[in-house]
């Protein structure tokens, strides 16, 4: 099965092979050198002197820890959305009583600089900024350092949904000046869903210290004393530290320059197979159409559920739209391990489905 979604993605077999290992004791000596190999290797990647803590949750986990650790109830904070994932983010400091004020930008468009100052202009007692770097409900990438700039010159707490972006798009979080920045495994970094990574800056040390939302399992602080002795406060999920061992080895000896670039050519390949189809993108400006996944409006009077169901009877797994998008585009991963083989199977897939549901796809070629 050639699995095309934008996570969990597939796992390269040097990774699945240590999946197997044995159970270790997690306060031992051997699950101490995993600890501390991953998460020098997590630093180095996402280019960051802060702290890297490691949480077994999903990314979703990693967004509430980030919210309930740095915020208290009440609390003025500007969620930024530009997508269901942007959506989650904010109702999730909405859930833990941060007094969000939304900024909606219209889904397949991204945010600008200019209009998160204004933003920020108009709710001048706003303490921080909730925003998604990579939209994968979209196919959307934030222009995230200029947004950033803006952030920062106001003196505000910057939390940034990283999942589907580090490992894969250029986010260095130290020279971006990246307060809270989460990402999660089954992503760029081609191991399974089960943990969830998390930087703070010294900043977000403050914030910590100040916060007051409840907290227990994702109690950050209990997480930074653990992570002193290589240990997690809570049982972690052995095998994937196993399978971020692995991958860490791999993405390191690649390099970063060498990742984004194979991230930037995978996006325009299969964005250029698809227009040749005779499909659309669905991001409006394709200057910020994701080098992570491709999101394409599914044809007039095609339903998305067709295309998907004769696709994976073709061996192919697209993913459907979220939300509101549900029937009206679907997306294509390209992100982490994704040989160009795997890439030219989709599309070729793709507009033998699209036949069979009844659009006459031009040719198309990677």
């Amino acid at each position: 099965m050639n699995l095309r979604t934008p996570g969990p993605t597939p796992i390269p077999q040097d990774v699945l092979d240590v999946l197997s290992g044995p159970m270790i004791d997690h306060r031992g000596a051997a699950f101490r050198e995993i600890h501390g190999r991953v998460t020098r290797g997590l630093q180095r990647l996402f280019e960051t002197q802060n702290d890297v803590l490691l949480l077994t949750a999903s990314g979703t986990g990693g967004l509430e820890a980030a919210v309930v650790n740095t915020l208290s109830p009440g609390e003025p904070v500007l969620a930024v959305e530009i997508g269901a994932f942007g959506a989650r983010l904010g109702r999730i400091a909405e859930v833990f009583g941060a007094d969000v004020r939304w900024q909606h930008v219209e889904w397949g468009q991204a945010a600008t600089p200019d209009s998160v100052a204004a933003s920020l202009d108009d709710n001048p007692d706003v303490t921080a900024v909730l925003i998604t770097h990579n939209e994968t409900s979209t196919g959307v990438t934030n222009p995230l350092q200029g947004i950033a700039q803006v952030v920062k010159a106001r003196d505000r707490l910057l939390i940034v949904d990283a999942v589907s972006s580090l490992g894969s798009l250029p986010c260095p979080v130290d020279d971006w000046g990246l307060d809270v920045v989460v990402t999660g495994s089954q992503k760029g970094w081609m191991v399974p869903p089960g943990v969830a990574m998390i930087s703070l800056s010294p900043r977000a040390w403050a914030a910590v210290e100040r916060a007051s939302m409840p907290k227990f399992y994702f109690d950050l602080t209990q997480a930074r004393s653990y992570a002193d002795r290589g240990q997690t406060p809570w049982t972690p999920a052995i095998p994937i530290f196993y399978a971020l061992d692995a991958s860490l080895e791999t993405l390191l000896h690649e390099g970063l320059p060498a990742i984004h670039e194979r991230h930037r050519r995978a996006g325009e390949r299969v964005r250029a197979a698809v227009k040749a189809l005779g499909l659309s993108l669905f991001p409006t400006d394709e200057a910020f159409a994701s080098n992570t996944v491709t999101a394409v409006k599914a044809p007039d009077g095609i339903a998305v559920a067709d295309i998907r169901k004769a696709a994976a009877e073709q061996g192919v797994v697209l993913a459907g739209g979220q939300a509101r998008l549900s029937d009206s585009i679907f997306r294509i991963g390209h992100l982490g391990y994704m040989p160009d083989e795997d890439l030219d199977e989709a599309v070729t897939v793709l507009g033998r489905a699209l036949q069979e549901v009844g659009f006459a796809p031009a040719a198309a070629s990677l």
